[in-house]
């Protein structure tokens, strides 16, 4: 998120001598405010961005407090909505790092997200009887190579893509 600006707005609550002006959260107002693209204004977080970018920027939030805060596990979902290519070879690294010191688990659709974890889990849903099915299951080996591969080509796995997975599995996994 290069270019990004990124500024905590804390304003004083309304209120008088009538009116109480502490609430629930404190005396002031708080809003993360951010300019996604150079010259743009500063805009309410909450209002302009999208869930992916909420996800980038918790994951940005998390790794500078990452010694700060008492959370052993984040989560993050849709973290690589709308990125491809050194984005999300940037957000993969990230999470490897922050990985270090907190334990992640992270839902993915792009390989270069996904060979960078220690574990890997295929989620699949299917309906069977006019009933919906959920299934994780750890995929190693052969598998994890095969997934990876699924997740560059579709569902057609060739031997390009096999061999691309294993070549991004092989630099990534440590």
């Amino acid at each position: 998120m290069q270019g990004t600006v990124f500024r905590v707005q804390q304003t004083l609550r309304e209120g008088n001598d009538t009116m109480q002006r502490s609430g629930p959260y404190g005396f002031d107002n708080i809003e993360f405010m951010i300019s996604a693209n150079p010259g743009e204004p500063l805009k309410p977080l909450a209002k302009v961005a999208s869930g992916g970018e909420l996800s980038r920027i918790m994951l940005a939030l998390k790794t500078v407090l990452a010694d700060a805060d008492e959370a052993g596990t984040l989560i993050f979902d849709e973290i690589d909505a709308g990125i491809g290519g050194e984005v999300a070879l940037a957000v993969g690294n990230h999470l490897k790092e922050l990985s270090k010191r907190k334990q992640i688990l992270c839902i993915t659709h792009l390989a270069s997200i996904a060979v960078r974890a220690d574990n890997q889990i295929k989620i699949e849903k299917y309906t069977d009887n006019q009933k919906t099915i959920t299934r994780a299951y750890p995929v190693t080996g052969k598998k994890r190579a095969e997934e990876v591969a699924r997740m560059l080509a579709g569902d057609v796995i060739s031997d390009t893509s096999i061999r691309h997975a294993e070549e991004m599995l092989a630099k990534y996994t440590t």
